[in-house]
């Protein structure tokens, strides 16, 4: 999974993580585009994550 997040160049987000920053600080558009870019990736990465589960273990997960 590691190598897999590697090559689609999310494993970056994995490591630092994502955190979300208050809104209305005073954020710039350049800045507000770049956050947009790091939630869509921290969201693409959390999807392969569970799609990597297994059926009967993501059940039991919920």
């Amino acid at each position: 999974m590691e190598n897999f997040l590697h090559s689609k160049e999310f494993w970056s987000i994995i490591e630092t993580g994502f955190n979300q920053p208050d809104h209305g600080v005073g954020i710039t558009e350049c800045q507000q585009k770049v956050l947009d870019e790091q939630r869509l990736k921290d969201l693409k990465a959390k999807n392969y994550l569970f799609q990597a589960i297994d059926r009967p273990i993501l059940e039991t997960i919920l």
